[in-house]
């Protein structure tokens, strides 16, 4: 089992931002080395959804109409970490989000092409 570290959520305004951190500490990190990393979110009832992937190698990255143009994914390798930088947030950004860490050296959208997950940061924008 690999454990990440999930971290930067809290209660903004709308239009406001906010950066998530996800790291797989210690030998984790060799886990995750050469594995595509995705970002998810769930809001309460609703299904879980995509939100931004990353390749491990490469930075090639993949995000979710709703969220291109204000949020940005990016990895440190040195740190085995990824980040999700979301600016211009709306109320229905309001979920429970969590890293992931693929079956494949490429994210996916589809949640259950992933191995591992946080444990979740809860991001709430008030409007």
């Amino acid at each position: 089992q690999v454990s990440l570290v999930e971290s930067g959520g809290g209660l903004v305004q709308t239009g406001g931002s906010l950066r998530l951190s996800c790291e797989a500490p210690g030998r984790n990190g060799r886990t995750i080395g050469a594995s595509g990393m995705g970002w998810f979110r769930q809001a309460p009832g609703k299904e879980r959804e995509f939100v931004a992937g990353i390749a491990w190698r490469g930075g090639d990255t993949y995000y979710a109409d709703s969220v291109k143009g204000r949020f940005t994914i990016s990895r440190d390798n040195a740190k085995n970490a990824i980040y999700l930088q979301m600016n211009s947030l709306k109320p229905e950004d309001t979920a429970v989000y969590r890293c992931a860490v693929s079956l494949s050296s490429y994210p996916s959208t589809d949640y259950t092409r992933y191995r591992y997950w946080g444990q979740g940061t809860q991001v709430t924008v008030s409007s």
